[in-house]
C-alpha cells in the first residue's frame, strides 16, 4: 500500500524572533543610529528559507500578542509557511535581537529573550496529528537548553519517530542562550561546557541528520579537535553528520569517522565577499534540507547548502537575503561562469524580483497624485489651496467605496502624492492596496525630483509604497537632454534597488517637441533596458494593438519578471479610454489601468466651486471609478 501523501514537508521547531540589523556598516553597536527589521531566529529563518526553496514548511513556536508577533506571522505566511501552530502567547513578548556589522570578523549582537514567547513552548503545544502531517521535523539546539522547551521537543520527536518522519538537528550553539556568558555577550560562539555536551548527547540518537559548524560539533562531541568530536558524536548517534567548514565548504559523514580530513570528501564552498556571516548557517540548512528531503543526494544537497550560505553572507540580513529557488537554480546552472555570485547582476536582479512581497495579477488604480493640476484648479475656482489635502482624503474615501462595491480585493490601488495627500497615504498604507507615490517635480523637463535626493526620500518611505517617476521623453530629443534624463533615471533605479522599493516608470512623449508617434514607445523602452534600468512597472498611454504586441515581446526578452504595464489616462474622455482598454486588454503584459483626471476632474472642480458637498463628491467620483472598472472588465472578457 502506498504511503499517505503528507500535507507538509517539514515542521521547524525552535527560535523565532525579530532581528534588528544595524544600517551603519563598520560602526560599533554603541554608535549605530538606525536598524532594519527582519524575521530572525534560527528556526524561523529555516522555515522561511525552506519555503522559498519550494518546500511546504511550517513553523511550530510561540510569538507575542503584539506587533512584532504579527510581523513574524505575516512574513512567514507571505512566503507560504504554514502557521497553524505558530501560537500567539498572550503573556509574553516576541523575542528580539540587535545586531551590528563592525567588520568581516566582528558581529556584535544582543539577545533580548527574558521570558520571551518562543521559549514558552510546552509539551501541550505539540499535537500528534499535526506532527504526523509532515515528512520531517527540524529542531534547533537552543530549545534543548530549557526544561519546558526540551520536553516539547522530545514529545515532537517521539511523535515523529512513531509516524516515520525524518528528524534533523541544527546544533545552533549560542553559549549565551545556555547561560554560559554574560547576557550582553551574544557574539561569543564557543564556550566549553560538560553539561551542554551531556544534554546534547542524550538526544542525538533521536535524529537522522545532525548539522553544525566545527565549533558546534566541538560542544556536541566534547572535544576541540573536530575529528575527535565527530567520533564522539558518532558514538551517540547513527545520524548523517554534516559539518560546515566555513568558506571552504562542508563534509558529510554517514558511517565511521575517518582519521584524516583527506579521507572525507569536501563539498567545496563558493567564494564571495563577506558582509555578514550571521544567518549563513540558517541559509545553509535551508538549502541542505531541500536536497535531503527531495532525495537528491549529498552532492546536490551540499551544492544547494553552500550556495545559499555564500549568498547570505554577501548581503544584509538573513531571511530577506536568502535566495529563492529560482535564484539558486539559476546560479547553479551558471556556477562555472559566475566566479563571484554576490557581484552578478542577473543574480541580484533575480533576488529582487523573485522575493517580492505580494502578487498583483490585475490592477484598477485610481490616480490622484496630481499636484500642479489641482493647484491650478484651486486658483481657477478661487478655492484656497489648503483645501486640497481634504479633497484627497475624500477621493480616497470614494476609491475605497468603489473598490468594495466592485469586489476589487487584491486588485485595487491608488497613486497618491505626499505634497497634498499625506493624510490619504497614511490612511491607506497597510490596508493591502497597491500604493504608488510620485517623486518627479510636476511638469519638469528635463526631469527633476520634487523633494530632492532620492536616497534620502526613500529612507522614510514604507516599503509597500511604489516609486512612481513620470518622465517626458522622446527618442529624438537633443542628446544633452536625453543624457541628463538618463542619468537621473539611472540614479532613481539604483536607489530603488538599494532600498527595496518597486519602481513604476511612466513615460509620456512631450506635447511640444519632436513629432509624437506610437512607435517611439518601443524604442524608448528598449533604450532604458540598454541602460540597465528594469522597472517593476511601466505606465504608458493607450496604443494600438500591434505596438502592445511588440512591446510585450521586448519586455519578455529583457525582463520576464517585470510586473507589467499600466495604462494612463491623460484626462481622456470615457469613450476614448474604453477604446484604449479594448486594444490593450488582449495582451497579458498589460495588468490594468492607473487613471486620474477622467475620474476626479469635473467632480473636484464642482466641489471647489461649492456646487458639490463632500457626500456628493464621493458618490460622483465613485461612480466614475466604477465606470472605468467596468470598462476594463468588459475589455478583459
Amino acid at each position: 500500500m502506498n504511503a499517505p501523501i503528507k500535507r507538509l514537508d517539514i515542521i521547524c521547531i525552535g527560535r523565532i524572533a525579530v532581528d534588528l540589523y544595524a544600517r551603519q556598516i563598520g560602526a560599533r553597536l554603541e554608535d549605530v543610529s538606525s536598524f532594519a527589521k527582519y524575521l530572525g531566529g534560527s528556526s524561523g529563518n529555516v522555515a522561511f528559507g525552506t519555503a522559498i526553496q519550494g518546500l511546504k514548511s511550517a513553523m511550530l513556536a510561540r510569538v507575542g500578542d503584539e506587533h512584532n508577533g504579527r510581523f513574524l506571522r505575516e512574513t512567514l505566511q507571505r512566503v507560504g509557511v504554514d502557521t497553524d501552530y505558530l501560537i500567539t502567547d498572550k503573556q509574553r513578548l516576541t523575542a528580539l535581537v540587535m545586531l551590528g556589522i563592525k567588520d568581516q570578523e566582528t558581529f556584535p549582537l544582543i539577545f533580548y529573550r527574558e521570558r520571551c514567547a518562543d521559549m514558552a513552548l510546552t509539551p501541550d503545544d505539540i499535537n500528534e496529528d499535526y506532527i504526523a502531517s509532515a515528512r520531517a521535523v527540524a529542531v534547533t539546539g537552543t530549545h534543548l537548553s530549557h526544561p519546558n522547551t526540551r520536553a516539547a521537543v522530545l514529545k515532537a520527536l517521539d511523535y515523529a519517530r512513531r509516524h516515520g518522519l525524518r528528524t534533523a538537528l541544527d546544533i545552533d550553539y549560542r553559549p549565551v542562550l545556555w547561560g554560559l556568558t554574560s547576557p550582553g555577550d551574544g557574539e561569543t560562539r564557543y564556550v566549553e561546557s560538560e553539561q551542554v555536551t551531556r544534554q546534547l548527547q542524550e538526544v542525538l540518537h533521536l535524529f537522522d541528520l545532525v548539522v553544525g559548524t566545527e565549533e558546534e560539533f566541538h560542544i556536541a562531541g566534547g572535544s576541540t579537535d573536530t575529528l575527535t568530536a565527530l567520533r564522539n558524536v558518532r558514538n551517540a548517534t547513527g545520524a548523517a553528520l554534516v559539518c560546515k567548514r566555513g568558506p571552504i565548504g562542508c563534509v558529510v559523514v554517514e558511517g565511521e569517522v575517518p582519521d584524516s580530513w583527506e579521507d572525507i570528501k569536501l563539498h567545496q564552498g563558493v567564494r564571495v565577499e563577506v558582509l555578514n556571516v550571521l544567518g549563513a548557517g540558517d541559509a545553509f540548512m535551508s538549502g541542505l534540507l531541500r536536497g535531503w528531503l527531495n532525495d537528491e543526494g549529498w552532492e546536490q544537497a551540499c551544492r544547494y547548502a553552500n550556495a545559499c550560505g555564500a549568498l547570505v553572507v554577501s548581503r544584509h540580513g538573513c531571511a530577506p537575503a536568502m535566495p529563492t529557488r529560482t535564484e539558486l537554480d539559476d546560479y547553479l546552472r551558471r556556477a562555472a561562469s559566475v566566479p563571484r555570485p554576490d557581484l552578478d547582476e542577473r543574480l541580484n536582479h533575480l533576488h529582487r524580483v523573485t522575493s517580492r512581497r505580494q502578487a498583483w495579477p490585475e490592477l484598477c488604480i485610481f490616480a490622484f497624485d496630481h499636484r500642479k493640476q489641482l493647484a491650478e484648479l484651486a486658483r481657477e475656482t478661487g478655492c484656497d489651496e489648503s483645501h486640497i489635502p481634504a479633497l484627497k482624503a475624500l477621493l480616497l474615501q470614494a476609491a475605497k467605496e468603489a473598490a468594495k462595491e466592485a469586489g476589487l480585493e487584491g486588485r485595487s490601488g491608488v497613486l497618491v502624492d505626499s505634497t497634498y495627500g499625506q493624510r490619504a497615504l497614511n490612511a491607506i498604507t497597510g490596508q493591502g492596496w497597491w500604493i504608488g507615490r510620485p517623486i518627479e517635480l510636476p511638469g519638469s523637463l528635463p526631469l527633476r525630483l520634487e523633494h530632492g535626493d532620492i536616497g534620502s526620500q526613500l529612507a522614510s518611505w514604507p516599503l509597500e509604497h511604489v516609486v512612481k517617476c513620470l518622465v517626458f521623453y522622446h527618442p529624438h530629443d537633443p542628446a544633452a537632454l536625453r543624457e541628463q534624463q538618463d542619468a537621473l533615471l539611472s540614479e532613481v533605479w539604483q536607489a530603488c534597488k538599494q532600498s527595496g522599493h518597486e519602481l513604476l516608470l511612466e513615460v509620456i512623449q512631450p506635447e511640444h517637441g519632436p513629432v509624437r508617434d506610437q512607435r517611439h514607445y518601443y524604442a524608448m523602452l528598449a533604450h532604458f533596458y540598454r541602460l540597465g534600468i528594469k522597472p517593476d512597472w511601466w505606465k504608458l498611454p493607450p496604443l494600438a494593438s500591434e505596438h502592445w504586441q511588440s512591446i510585450g515581446e521586448l519586455i519578455a526578452q529583457e525582463d520576464p519578471w517585470c510586473r507589467g504595464i499600466l495604462l494612463l489616462g491623460l484626462d481622456a474622455p470615457n469613450a476614448q479610454l474604453r477604446e484604449g482598454f479594448a486594444e490593450a486588454a488582449m495582451h497579458p503584459v498589460i495588468k490594468g489601468f492607473a487613471v486620474g483626471r477622467t475620474i476626479f476632474g469635473q467632480p473636484s472642480r464642482r466641489w471647489m466651486q461649492g456646487e458639490l458637498d463632500d457626500e456628493a463628491l464621493i458618490n460622483e467620483v465613485k461612480m466614475n471609478y466604477l465606470t472605468l472598472i467596468n470598462f476594463w472588465r468588459e475589455a478583459r472578457r
